[in-house]
């Protein structure tokens, strides 16, 4: 029996809705969308680019007539593997190179043939079969992948039994691709400019050829002149288009005449199709007139390559150069072979015909931030365009070889041409920087890859979905950041960035899911069969009454009967006979079909509703719950469930509920639609990772809700399950974490329960004593001792023997004061007789952690220095640090060279001043610590962990922490736990009547009594349950002071920052408070005392600085001859700095001594 079909044909509820959701994410992960492309990249991609016919070298040889090739075949990526110094090839992991600073990388071969090409015969010259030709790094996770992510497997190599992979390992460090959003290519945007301006309405193409080696996109404007910008003597408002290297605007007209359409009637029937059209027709009256003088096409061809290149050409050059313009710059996407006038000259007519219907209000002017104009480049389409930069540079290099080589008659040796360093380093520098495309190049994009961050499992989740715009160069774009409607679904509308970057970083939504890209032809093909017809052989007479049909922007054809062709494709999508990823845009209120097929669209998956009723059944349900496997992917080949992009979704009707469906149906007169097409799985799944923890968040404000989203990636709790491996440089860990007793479904889902980043506190709401002012809360001493919030920091410290030159090597030992040099100011003791600091070892600031020494030879040291033969290159712990030695590690990098991790533990006990926060973004800092005897209690014995102010809840209006407070008192008392997933239709009453059952006051209230003299309070205290996290930002990490310390070198001023031990700055505004104040000796203090004091010597006589031995008594000015005169001044050490810069610039300030 097939799904859809049987004798159940029961409606399904809300509830059921889960059963499908769960299926969802039992088959796909929450990083599919990063394996899936870079997969695609991986099988498909590489292949075609290696192996395309316009990276075939051609070098003519020293023979006439003859012709050296060379040809790249047979491609093969291997797993990943390492080659250890010594030439044994081992097999590479991924913990392995975390551990060991290595590149988690792919080997890359491919077939290379030279042959010579004398007419006819060919000879093969050389073959070399499966030769090294780069590495690629390999995504953890993916198809290359040593280690299968999903079935449990990967724990025994070291890995996180909750990690899906999705991100790279560079140099040991975990790197991340961030998804990049640009505008789609190939799509006419229609645009009016706002007075003054030269153009009234614009139409912008960016078009590009799919695997063409060519430019990487040439645009075309088509601009309508406003009345303002019309010359003078030319009445009304012509059309111009601009063309790739043509240096000004070439009116519509003569364009279409270069195409072969000579006649006006011709060339108006492109554009309006139908010639009773007289609004439009007139529109095109005055630029017929401007191009009246040409009426032919070669005059019209000469016409355009006038204005073609600088260096004046002769007339059949010119036509010949306007003829190339034509064919392969102008459009490349409707294509750039011969013949191909008659569908640009179509496409040409169609980009003025948008520009008309908008400029007679018939069709409303694009919107570029619509989110169905939007692509998202993720690992795959970025790699590809790297590795075809690199491997046109590996072939430019063989190029200029073989051509050094015939130029001096040499034997050509393909080994030695080949550079593997080329792929290896150039995507190696790409992913470890972010710098994306070249290394020179100034356009290139920084960013795209980042590290990975480790905090907790939910940032860790979050970062692997997360989206970036690039900045416009414009300024500021007030529109760009803002969330638009049509991402409902697709992206997350709280998860984004406080500040400048907001809006333009974004988070992908639960569910939704990015293309991979397929073939068009397909497609083509199909539409062939169903009776497409195609250009060259449509009247234009026909195409106002048929459906304009194109295909990822290409204009293929024209059909009678749209509605039946869109219901066949749906079929042939189900039945895997076209790729089910195409998307199809039924536009026919301006009838226009658009297919798309390209890559990075973004979808999410509906249930399909015919006649206002779903088509899947509660049958279906039950059998997925039957099924172990849950398959969603058999839903949608049903047809039951469907994929829609953005701009698919707005020629659909979405019903919100499944429950307003039935009440649509039982009562239509009062429905929102009568015509669903489609409805919404779950409203919740809108949200994306981070704020799907948050319990109640359709009760909270949006910027609480976004502060959550930003804060929840700070909290910490256990951020693997394999934290005992990693040498990670900074990880935090929880002793105690708890499963939220009030949580939402997605929790479940993401593992968060499992990998949990927070503790479930009895908080109460209450100004007690008063230390819990503006966002401070006080906790209980009691609780902490029994072990609330402790946790504890790693931090690694690394360091490698290097080679300094060719003969010079570090080497790892004890220093030994006698004969090593440099030795610093810290202790050395601690050290074993390895260099190392053994384990279990307490460490604090100023210690040795890896001693490290390098020899210096005799002619580098002269005079008393002679004794010492070593350097001194040792790691010591920094200054505010302090802990344990957890873990040693040793082992040798990728040059065979021995390198050492040594992890510090530091155990950190909740205290004044750390900072902690609710899932409702309600952050606070401890205030005050007391003990349990001094906190009320309950007649229960019930004491808070955590007092918060109530003066942070009215104007916040975080009403879901409350209703948390409340449920979670629930759950405690039915012992288990409780769902707050948004939309989902749970009450305050239900909560309120949950609450008397189990014995409590419904509104959360206690009556409390007084630890110190057991009274009872006045008022009644809220009281409940609530998930708490402590963030990472601690008072050990921040407390910073300094009496007296290091000075800059070249000012002598105290330095600056916490990590250099230095000073707070007195700034400007400081200064002038103490001068309002008229505070002048505090003032001297200070800024000079305090800062950087010295004595200079002044020559009265000129003013300048003088000489001065002050042990010698002997004084003198060089300038003017004199040793008497000279007076000692204290100034600032930096005033004495800027009177020798200024002389140093032959300026020569004179001081006047009084």
């Amino acid at each position: 029996m097939q799904l859809g079909e049987g004798n159940g044909d029961e409606d399904i509820a809300q509830e059921d809705a889960w059963v499908v959701i769960d299926a969802f994410f039992a088959e796909k992960n929450l990083v599919e969308q990063q394996l899936e492309s870079f997969n695609t990249f991986i099988n498909t991609t590489i292949v075609k680019i290696v192996e395309a016919d316009y990276n075939n070298i051609k070098v003519p040889s020293h023979l006439p007539e003859q012709m050296y090739t060379i040809k790249f075949s047979n491609l093969c990526l291997s797993k990943p593997m390492m080659t250890e110094p010594d030439g044994e090839t081992e097999v590479l992991f991924p913990q392995t190179a975390r551990l060991r600073n290595l590149t988690y990388s792919a080997p890359l071969y491919v077939d290379v043939n030279l042959s010579a090409c004398d007419g006819e015969n060919i000879t093969i010259l050389q073959t070399l079969t499966k030769h090294y030709i780069g590495k690629v790094p390999i995504m953890l996770g993916s198809s290359v992948c040593r280690l299968n992510m999903t079935d449990g497997t990967a724990v025994t190599y070291g890995e996180c039994e909750f990690d899906r992979g999705g991100y790279f390992v560079i140099n040991g460090r975990d790197h991340v691709i961030i998804g990049q959003e640009r505008m789609n290519i190939n799509n006419v945007y229609v645009s009016k400019k706002k007075e003054p301006n030269n153009y009234s309405y614009v139409a912008e193409v960016r078009s590009r050829g799919e695997f063409h080696n060519g430019p990487a996109t040439t645009t075309m404007f088509v601009n309508m002149l406003s009345r303002s910008g019309a010359k003078k003597g030319k009445s009304g408002q012509c059309i111009a288009s601009t063309l790739p290297y043509i240096r000004t605007a070439i009116p519509i007209v003569i364009v279409f005449r270069a195409l072969g359409i000579v006649a006006d009637k011709d060339i108006v029937k492109y554009i309006c199709y139908d010639l009773s059209d007289t609004e439009m027709i007139e529109l095109l009256g005055p630029s017929l007139d401007e191009a009246f003088v040409i009426q032919n096409q070669e005059v019209a061809l000469d016409y355009i390559g006038k204005r073609g290149p600088t260096v004046p050409l002769t007339k059949e050059k010119r036509i010949k150069y306007a003829k190339d313009i034509l064919q392969k710059e102008m459009l490349p996407h409707v294509g750039v072979e011969e013949y191909q006038e008659t569908k640009k000259a179509y496409y040409f007519g169609y980009i003025i015909r948008r520009l008309l219907l908008c400029v007679l209000g018939r069709r409303p002017e694009d919107d570029i931030h619509r989110f169905g104009n939007k692509r998202l480049d993720l690992a795959g389409p970025l790699f590809e365009e790297v590795f075809r930069m690199l491997f046109r540079r590996l072939t430019r290099d063989i190029r200029s070889y073989v051509q050094k080589c015939v130029d001096k008659r040499k034997v050509i040796d393909l080994e030695f041409a080949i550079k593997a360093k080329t792929i290896t380093a150039g995507l190696n520098y790409a992913l470890a920087t972010g710098n994306w495309g070249q290394a020179s190049a100034a356009g290139n994009r920084a960013g795209v890859s980042q590290l990975l961050n480790r905090l907790t499992f939910a940032s860790t989740l979050s970062h692997l979905r997360r989206l970036m715009s690039p900045k416009r160069r414009e300024g500021k774009l007030v529109t760009e950041g803002q969330l638009h409607s049509s991402q409902w679904g697709m992206i997350c509308p709280v998860e984004t960035p406080h500040g400048q970057a907001c809006g333009l970083v974004k988070n992908l939504a639960l569910m939704a899911h990015i293309t991979v890209g397929s073939d068009a032809d397909p497609v083509v093909a199909f539409l062939r069969e169903q009776g497409t017809e195609s250009l060259e052989e449509t009247l234009p007479a026909a195409i106002s009454q048929a459906t304009k049909i194109f295909v990822n922007g290409v204009w293929v054809g024209i059909h009678k009967n749209p509605v039946e062709l869109v219901a066949r494709l749906r079929v042939e999508m189900m039945q895997g006979i076209v790729n089910s990823e195409t998307g199809v845009v039924k536009d026919f209120r301006f009838k226009e079909l658009r297919i798309y097929t390209d890559h990075g669209r973004c979808r999410r998956p509906l249930f399909v509703v015919e006649r206002q009723r779903l088509l899947i059944r509660k049958q279906d349900i039950l059998r997925l719950k039957e099924q172990q496997q849950l398959p969603f992917t058999s839903l949608v080949k049903a047809g039951l469930v469907e994929y829609l992009a953005a701009d698919e979704e707005e020629t659909a009707m979405i019903c919100m509920l499944i429950d307003e469906l039935v009440k649509a149906r039982l009562n239509p007169e009062a429905a929102g639609s009568t015509t669903y097409t489609h409805c919404e799985i779950h409203p919740s799944l809108i949200l994306g990772v981070c704020a799907s923890f948050i319990p109640f968040p359709n009760h909270n404000p949006s910027p609480y809700i976004t502060h959550q989203s930003a804060i929840g990636k700070q909290a910490m709790g256990i951020y693997a399950t394999n934290t005992q491996f990693n040498m990670h440089s900074t990880t935090y860990d929880l002793h105690y974490p708890q499963t939220p007793l009030v949580t939402t479904r997605a929790t479940k889902l993401l593992n968060f329960e499992k990998l949990p980043a927070g503790v479930n506190a009895i908080v109460a709401i209450s100004s007690h004593c008063g230390y819990n002012q503006s966002d401070s809360i006080i906790m209980n001493q009691s609780s902490i001792d029994r072990g609330l919030f402790r946790s504890s920091v790693f931090r690694a410290y690394r360091d490698e023997e290097r080679n300094i030159g060719t003969l010079i090597k570090e080497e790892f030992g004890v220093p030994n004061r006698a004969n090593t040099m440099g030795l610093r100011h810290r202790s050395y003791e601690k050290l074993d007789d390895d260099g190392l600091t053994p384990p279990g070892t307490r460490v604090c600031g100023g210690d040795t952690l890896i001693g490290k020494t390098s020899p210096i030879s005799g002619r580098d040291v002269q005079g008393p220095l002679m004794r010492y033969t070593r350097r001194d290159h040792s790691t010591g712990l920094p200054g505010s640090e302090s802990g344990t030695v957890d873990r040693v590690l040793l082992t040798t990098n990728a040059s065979g060279l021995r390198l050492v991790k040594v992890r510090v533990r530091t155990q950190r006990i909740p205290q004044i001043g750390d900072k902690f926060s609710s899932r409702h973004g309600q952050k606070a800092t401890i205030g005050m610590i007391y003990s349990q005897e001094d906190l009320p209690w309950t007649v229960e014995g019930i004491t808070p962990e955590i007092i918060v102010n109530p003066h942070s809840m009215p104007s916040r209006m975080s009403v879901g922490q409350l209703l948390e407070s409340l449920l979670g008192k629930v759950a405690a008392q039915s012992g288990r736990v409780r769902d707050a997933t948004p939309f989902t239709g749970i009450t305050v009453d239900s909560i309120k009547e949950a609450l008397l059952v189990s014995g409590y006051q419904k509104l959360g209230e206690d009556r409390m009594y007084q630890g110190g003299t057991g009274r009872p309070l006045e008022s009644m205290v809220f009281m409940g349950p609530t998930y708490y996290q402590r963030l990472k930002h601690m008072v050990d990490d921040k407390i910073h002071s300094r009496a007296r310390g290091p000075v800059q070198i070249l000012t002598r001023q105290p330095t600056e920052g916490r990590a250099r031990s230095g000073g707070i700055r007195f700034g400007e505004m400081e200064r002038d408070c103490l001068i309002s104040h008229g505070a002048a000796n505090m003032l001297k203090e200070r800024l000079f005392e305090l800062s950087d004091p010295y004595r200079v010597h002044i020559c009265q006589s000129c003013g300048l600085l003088a000489i001065a031995n002050p042990t010698n008594r002997s004084f003198g000015c060089k300038l003017c001859k004199n040793n008497i005169n000279i007076f000692q001044v204290h100034t600032p050490y930096s005033f004495k700095l800027l009177v020798q810069e200024l002389m140093a610039m032959c300026i020569s300030p004179r001081l006047l001594l009084q």
